[in-house]
């Protein structure tokens, strides 16, 4: 997830009355949780987050197990605008599947997504906070403001390329669409919802909803907690999710988690790490001004020039014609 250290440089950015869109100092990873952050890497900026998964189901009724790995990869790239990011995700899936028929090996892409994400709202955008210079408590105390969050689309399509882990009606090219919002409140908390809509033209379509929240610690270290959930007449689940990310160096995270749910139709536990890095050295600064303080900048450059004029015409006439 998202560093605690860019969590202390965003809330710092959006107080200013000059702040950068999207881009923070340090990376802005995705990892270890399941859900989409509201906020794109940024114009121009490059970053990839993988992961290695071991996982153990059991089927009670089925009498099947299934153990394995899975690995995944995500790559994510900023073009064309600040707020706008496409990505390229995909996981692959090693296991043996036992049932009291037989056990057979598997391995196939489980999952490949093509999509695009876009900030719409960013409840901080143009807007500056002013501290109180004579009460502590005022500039400490909760912010009502703080549960207006920034919202972000995201639209792609699911390419099934003879997937054994899906069903077997599953066409080749199906639609993923998603509303994600996220909210940063004080103490570095903060708070991201995806609502997914998956293969909604297909004989099962999912419905999900991920939430997560994120506590920065230190300047180095984080942690996570998370609820995924989905339904369809496929397969539903609910799964719990929990684990910590360590920033290495400024571009490099490293994450670790723990996953289980609280079913036997089938059960499921996994652990996995993961790392996340990001190439930005073609990363411009977009500076968005605020709109409120360019019509003060633009007023006081009024009112100076009138006072000069004033001035100059007040001179004039002291001195008189000739003088």
């Amino acid at each position: 997830m998202i560093s605690p250290r860019a969590y202390l440089i965003l809330i710092a950015a959006f107080a200013s009355a000059t702040v950068s869109a999207q881009y923070t100092d340090v990376i802005n990873s995705n990892r270890p949780g399941k859900s989409l952050s509201a906020f794109s890497v940024g114009k121009s900026v490059f970053q990839a987050e993988g992961g290695l998964n071991g996982f153990v189901e059991k089927h009670e009724l089925l009498a099947t197990d299934t153990n394995g790995i899975n690995m995944d990869l995500s790559l994510r790239w900023g073009l064309f605008y600040e707020q706008l990011e496409f990505n390229f995700d995909l996981q692959y899936q090693y296991d043996a599947y036992n049932t009291p028929f037989g056990s057979e090996n598997r391995s196939a892409l489980r999952q490949t997504t093509i999509g695009a994400k876009y900030l719409f709202y960013d409840p901080n955008k143009n807007y500056e906070e002013k501290p109180n210079l004579y009460s502590w408590k005022a500039n400490h105390k909760f912010k009502w403001r703080e549960f207006i969050p920034a919202v972000a689309v995201y639209g792609g399509f699911n390419l099934n390329f003879d997937n054994p882990f899906t069903f077997e009606t599953d066409p080749a090219i199906s639609p993923k669409l998603m509303v994600i919002t996220q909210n940063q409140f004080s103490g570095g908390y903060v708070f991201v919802t995806n609502i997914i809509a998956d293969k909604v033209t297909t004989d099962f379509p999912s419905y999900g909803l991920i939430l997560t929240l994120t506590k920065g610690i230190t300047e180095k270290w984080s942690a996570f907690v998370e609820n995924q959930n989905y339904k369809s007449d496929y397969y539903s689940d609910a799964l719990i999710r929990g684990g910590a990310a360590y920033l290495i160096r400024e571009n490099i995270q490293l994450d670790g988690s723990l996953t289980f749910n609280l079913k036997n139709t089938p059960s499921v536990f996994s652990g996995g790490i993961g790392l996340s890095w990001r190439f930005d050295k073609n990363y411009k600064p977009v500076l968005i001004r605020s709109g409120k303080n360019d019509g003060k900048d633009k007023d006081k450059d009024k009112k100076n020039k009138d006072k000069k004029k004033k001035r100059k015409d007040e001179v004039e006439l002291e001195k008189g014609p000739g003088k």
